[in-house]
């Protein structure tokens, strides 16, 4: 019988078919787990990329989850052509309600009774993300609770999902009670004497029967919070950095374990942070003049009643402890002034004053929806030294973003010094001219009451190295070194056979680590620190395979938009501390804004995200600041050239041309930071974004606006030719950056490629295997020498260990990634102080070009959200072995390949349920290429010489082509390609013995 009447038999369950009809399936026979095993099931799942995320604004906030055998391990790549079909969402007010499995018809009818908000019915598809909520509408402070079930390519349903949760936000500013609170300082900062801290606090009864509370909170300026005496939360310099000009973020926390009935207090200690601290190269108190506060608290009792307590002139405010505190000058701490307990209810605050009301603020108020900043690791000492007197040197043996926790014993009125630096000078002293003017020093005043901790809150530093001093050295046990940075999920993992190559992929990742500080910067220690943009758009995708840098950078993106200028131009970095402007001014010189490949990154990242995440929603959110970008350059470039004046080119490339000829053309840009000339520069620059922007608005069905840019891109290239190739294939300025962006971005006609491939490699191999690009043509070089079949010199290039090369600082004993070359070098020591960060991730974007083609794990433009990879490792250089693993947005791709003695090469690769992949396979002509049956890892992708090696069997593998889904695409290259579906596969080949240079 078909009917949905029909009686059920023993151990039979019903299911609802994607195609509408009801199924039966048996289970009674099975044993325990294989009816789960042979389904999929829907885990990790997360709103807005975030996990349970408390108070977002986002109305319709996107959805999603990865995909698992049912009773396995997320991601673990189990059978072959594992998909999803079809998914079911339900949504409820309350977790109970989501009890019901809705499995059976019966329980179908009863089902819509208890999921309140939303069931989607069962639709019919493959996508996992960013799948937007469709239910009731959503009012400020709702909690949602949500699960998913999936159903896998043969149409059987899996198991329902644990439950996951959201909550909204304040949604309207009607929503917000209280006001801003503070207290007026009176006074500017100093670099020697910053502007103290101010300390609020407000206490209130609850009544019984408490059943959920909410604190919303934020500041102009930074506030570290606490009810009842205990920290709410774990995020660091909250709120983050903002255009305070246009908007601040606030925090949601759930307070209800904290909060008690009877007498509680709420106890705030508020800093200036960005707002009004020291900024950039600019001075102080750029948005503001003091620091103000904001909190709302909502409680709900278990019988409906509500309440609300707000900042008012109800709190009270007095100064503590920290009596300095600047993000690029330290903080200074004083003992003796702390006020115990003044966090907690108890506590006697007679003495303290009303607070102030500040000034309104104007700006939005808006929900934090990127990760906060975090304390993210402890590091211990690698070596503690005495300097003589009572000066000792602490080495952490990494360089890194945050500061020292240290423990003191000394009398009462001891003051510690505590001054922070990336290097030793040559007389193994602190290295700090290269800060410029940020100090970055703590102090710390003893208050003489045995072991005293400081641990500063509204700083953070870049450094390796602390020097302390002025009383009684700490013993090493006493000495934890704090890393702080934007707790983004960490996404790839890559080791090699060459431990200098693995030493340069952790400084990337070091250097990410550091420099993602609420916004992307460009340096963590001197005084700047600002979100420029061509370093971050350089940096971008190799940011994208170290962490999951969705949220972070789309978070950036609007930072952009709100600076953007009423002509249309981008900022050259942001938040831009400037403010709005008003008229015209000159957007087009060198005012920090319109930057040839600095004021480009808008829609070079916004692409990069579409691409790596398959997410739509932050290309249509950014788009009409695209097209104001782009109106703006067709109207200052009519003729598709960018005559810019002195900006700032392929920042510092090394000279490639008699440096006087460069100072006629440059001006004082030259002194290495640049040699390319800027109207070559800038109008390749102009033809690559309009070529974005053309691709953007295809995918966002813009299809007029798509044919307009992309006949804009072809103009720009026509001009390009017609401008600077000379008929010889010279291109103006003859540099190495200029083919390589030539090459990378199509800007020249197929039969003059070949030409500028020759002056590209000819000037490489001029210097015996060597780059002299900058920031820009480096992120270009790796790739064009790969895909135009010269790999050998990218591998040489990789390799390389002679000044200048990647591997020369790693030598040096570098744990980060120098903005420049010749940070230091044997001959010179250190370069000039003026511009000379020892952590700027810039020359770390070859991080892309490793992953891609040592890993072997690449994006396909062709299928965003790594819908599909595509796996082409290069077993060259040298190299005889990786292992790489990538936590797409899809789920974990991973690869292991080892190149034996022989010529023998092994490939694994494991792809995710709803995944695919393009799989290359190196192999000699006329030899054949074996499938195996699948990987084994050993549980982990790390371990190679485990997995390919020992403990690995030999098995008699089948031809690739045969192999159970495997399907052969032919020959491309050295190697034959396959398609695969989900699961494990390996792949065995005969290819050139032990990794040899040149194929």
């Amino acid at each position: 019988m078909g009917g949905e009447g029909r009686l059920l038999s023993q151990g039979e369950k019903r299911h609802k078919h994607p195609d509408g009809g009801w199924r039966s399936c048996h289970t009674c026979n099975l044993k325990k787990g294989e009816y789960e095993m042979a389904s999929l099931q829907a885990v990790r799942l997360r709103t807005e990329y975030l996990d349970n995320p408390l108070g977002i604004d986002a109305t319709a906030p996107r959805l999603g989850w990865r995909l698992t055998e049912a009773g396995g391990l997320a991601d673990a790549g189990g059978r072959r052509g594992a998909a999803q079909s079809a998914y079911r969402i339900v949504a409820a007010s309350s977790a109970d309600r989501l009890a019901g499995d809705g499995e059976n018809a019966e329980d179908a009818e009863n089902a819509g009774n208890q999921w309140d908000l939303w069931d989607s019915g069962v639709v019919a598809s493959t996508e996992s993300q960013h799948i937007v909520y469709g239910g009731v509408p959503l009012f400020s402070g709702q909690q949602v609770f949500w699960k998913a079930r999936v159903w896998d390519e043969r149409g059987e349903p899996g198991p329902w999902s644990d439950v996951a949760s959201w909550s909204v936000g304040l949604l309207s500013r009607r929503d917000w009670q209280g006001c801003w609170i503070g207290r007026r300082i009176g006074r500017k900062p100093t670099r020697e004497q910053p502007l103290p801290a101010v300390y609020l606090r407000r206490r209130f009864a609850a009544s019984a029967g408490i059943r959920r509370a909410t604190v919303y909170a934020t500041a102009l300026g930074l506030y570290r919070l606490h009810l009842n005496g205990a920290r709410v939360g774990s995020d660091e310099l909250s709120p983050g950095w903002t255009d305070y000009h246009v908007r601040v973020a606030y925090q949601t926390y759930d307070v209800t374990e904290l909060l008690r009935p009877g007498d509680n207090a709420l106890a705030v200690a508020l800093g200036h942070g960005w707002y009004t601290g020291y900024i950039g190269m600019y001075g102080y108190q750029k948005y503001g003049m003091d620091p103000s506060f904001l909190l709302q608290l909502n409680i709900e009792y278990e019988d409906g009643a509500t309440e609300s307590v707000c900042t008012d002139e109800s709190w009270v405010v007095s100064y503590g402890p920290i009596v300095g505190a600047d993000l690029q000058m330290g903080e200074s701490y004083d003992a003796r002034l702390e006020q115990p307990f003044w966090q907690q209810t108890a506590f006697d605050d007679t003495g303290w004053e009303p607070a102030e009301r500040m000034y309104d603020y104007r700006g939005l108020v808006v929900a934090q929806m990127a990760p906060p900043v975090r304390a993210m690791q402890e590091l211990r000492p690698a070596e503690v030294r005495r300097l003589g007197g009572d000066r000792v040197l602490v080495d952490m043996g990494q360089m890194t973003s945050g500061y020292a926790r240290v423990a003191f014993r000394a009398s009462r009125g001891v003051a510690y010094t505590l001054r922070y630096a990336e290097a030793l000078d040559e007389n193994g002293e602190l290295y700090t001219a290269n800060l410029r003017l940020a100090r970055q020093t703590d102090s710390y005043t003893c208050a003489g009451s045995g072991r005293e901790t400081f641990e500063p809150i509204f700083t953070y530093h870049g450094y390796r190295y602390v020097e302390i001093s002025g009383g009684p050295p700490p013993a090493a046990e006493d000495i934890v070194g704090i890393v702080v940075h934007s707790a983004l999920p960490e996404t790839g993992r890559l080791e090699t056979s060459d431990p200098l190559v693995n030493r340069l992929l952790a400084n990337i990742v070091w250097t990410q680590r550091a420099n993602y500080m609420s916004v992307p910067t460009d340096c963590p220690q001197r005084d700047e620190r600002h979100g420029w943009t061509g370093d971050a758009q350089i940096f971008a995708r190799t940011a994208a395979y170290n962490m999951e840098v969705a949220p972070f950078l789309d978070k950036w993106l609007t930072d952009l938009d709100d600076g953007q200028r009423p002509t249309g131009a981008y900022t050259d970095f942001a938040p831009f501390i400037f403010g709005p402007k008003t008229e015209f001014d000159n957007d087009f010189t060198y005012t920090h804004t319109a930057s040839s490949g600095w004021a480009d990154a808008p829609p070079i990242i916004a692409w990069l995200l579409y691409e790596i995440y398959g997410d739509r929603e932050v290309l249509r959110r950014h788009y009409s600041g695209l097209k104001r970008w782009m109106a703006f350059n067709e109207t200052m470039y009519p003729s598709g050239i960018r005559r810019d004046a002195p900006q700032y080119g392929d920042w510092l490339s090394l000279p490639e041309r008699p440096l006087e000829e460069a100072k006629a053309e440059l001006g004082w840009l030259v002194d290495s930071l640049s040699t390319t000339p800027y109207d070559v520069f800038g109008t390749a620059y102009y033809a690559h974004g309009a070529a974005a922007t053309a691709a953007i608005a295809k995918a966002l069905g813009e299809e007029a606006d798509a044919e307009r840019y992309g006949a804009l891109a072809a103009s720009v290239r026509e001009a390009f030719v017609r401008e600077f190739v000379g008929a010889d294939g010279v291109i103006k300025g003859d540099t190495q950056t200029v083919y390589a962006m030539a090459l990378a971005w199509d800007l020249l006609p197929q039969e003059r490629r070949a030409e500028a491939l020759a002056r590209l490699t000819g000037k490489i191999e001029a210097g015996g295997v060597m780059a002299a690009t900058g920031f820009h043509g480096t992120r270009l070089l790796m790739d064009v020498l790969s895909d135009e079949g010269r790999e050998d010199l990218a591998f040489g290039l990789l390799v390389r260990k002679e000044y200048p090369s990647w591997l020369y600082s790693v030598l040096q004993g570098a744990t980060t990634i120098w903005e420049r070359w010749d940070g230091w070098t044997e001959e010179r020591g250190f370069q000039r102080p003026g511009m000379n960060s020892l952590c700027h991730y810039a020359f770390g974007a070859v991080g892309e070009w490793i992953y891609k083609h040592v890993g072997g794990i690449a994006s396909d433009p062709s299928a965003p959200g790594f819908a599909r990879a595509i796996v082409r490792p290069r077993p060259l250089g040298g190299l005889t072995r990786a292992s790489c693993s990538y936590d797409s947005i899809r789920g974990l791709y991973e690869v292991v390949w080892r190149l034996d003695g022989a010529g023998k090469l092994t490939l694994e690769a494991a792809v995710p349920a709803g995944g695919e992949a393009i799989v290359h396979v190196p192999s000699l002509p006329g030899t054949p290429v074996l499938e195996t049956g699948g990987m084994k890892m050993a549980g982990a992708a790390f371990a190679a010489d485990a997995a390919i090696g020992g403990e690995a069997v030999e098995r008699r593998g089948t031809p690739a082509s045969e192999a159970e889904g495997v399907v052969a695409l032919g020959r491309v290259g050295d190697c034959e390609t396959f398609r695969v579906g989900s699961g494990r596969y390996r792949f065995v080949s005969e290819w050139h013995r032990e990794g040899g240079i040149r194929p």
